[in-house]
């Protein structure tokens, strides 16, 4: 027997009858926080370059990804191996120039190109999507939220309204590096803590509003 199906009944049995009263409580609501938590406890192991650490923070992961797929299989929904089929083949799908018959990419950003098209496809033959813009997952912080909105304005030449300030974006672009752009973070962040403001939320209503405003820019 795998290792992975051994996880895979460990995880059953602490769900089951005789299991653990704490396991068979949770819900898939009840585990977001769990994600979340195991999640950034990864990300650091990665910034750190941890890997013995790194190893078992993948696996207190996959124990997320396991616990709610044995969830949605006691509810009938569907099932790990379910998960595993449908994720595998939309690798195949999006990897044409690997597993199809077109032409080699010479370049990742050739990659990332026909990756974009071929999602926009399936989109477009799914759910109809109505806004201009993506939508993005509730959770996503909102450093990658606002980051995902100027993307998006720039990659769909969308109208950049007063609030989005293209201009002090551009002229803060030209002087940044890694280091710079931590330490002005950091600045804001800690100012924010000082002044009892909330950085997160604040940033996440203001790319909001970017976003009010180039949909009326737009109508």
């Amino acid at each position: 027997m795998s290792h992975l199906q051994e996880l895979r009944e460990t995880i059953a049995r602490l769900r089951g009858p005789g299991g653990c009263p704490w396991d068979q409580e949770q819900t898939h609501a009840s585990l977001v926080r769990c994600l979340i938590d195991e999640v950034s406890e990864l990300i650091d192991t990665i910034d750190r370059a941890d890997f013995p650490h790194m190893r078992e923070e993948l696996g207190d992961v996959l124990i997320q990804v396991y616990f709610h797929a044995q969830i949605a299989e006691e509810a009938g929904v569907f099932d790990l191996e379910e998960v595993a089929r449908e994720v595998n083949e939309k690798l195949i799908r999006r990897h044409p120039h690997v597993f199809g018959d077109h032409a080699k990419l010479a370049t990742s950003g050739q990659v990332v190109t026909k990756w974009e098209e071929i999602k926009a496809q399936e989109k477009k033959n799914g759910a109809p999507d109505t806004g201009l813009f993506k939508s993005q997952p509730p959770r996503l912080p909102a450093t990658m939220y606002a980051e995902s909105i100027w993307k998006q304005i720039q990659k769909k030449q969308l109208p950049v309204p007063a609030s989005a300030q293209a201009d002090r974006v551009q002229e803060t672009a030209d002087e940044l590096s890694d280091s710079e752009l931590g330490e002005r973070l950091w600045v804001l962040v800690a100012a924010a803590r000082a002044k009892g403001l909330d950085p997160e939320g604040a940033l996440r209503q203001h790319a909001l509003r970017v976003v009010q405003d180039v949909e009326a820019a737009s109508d």
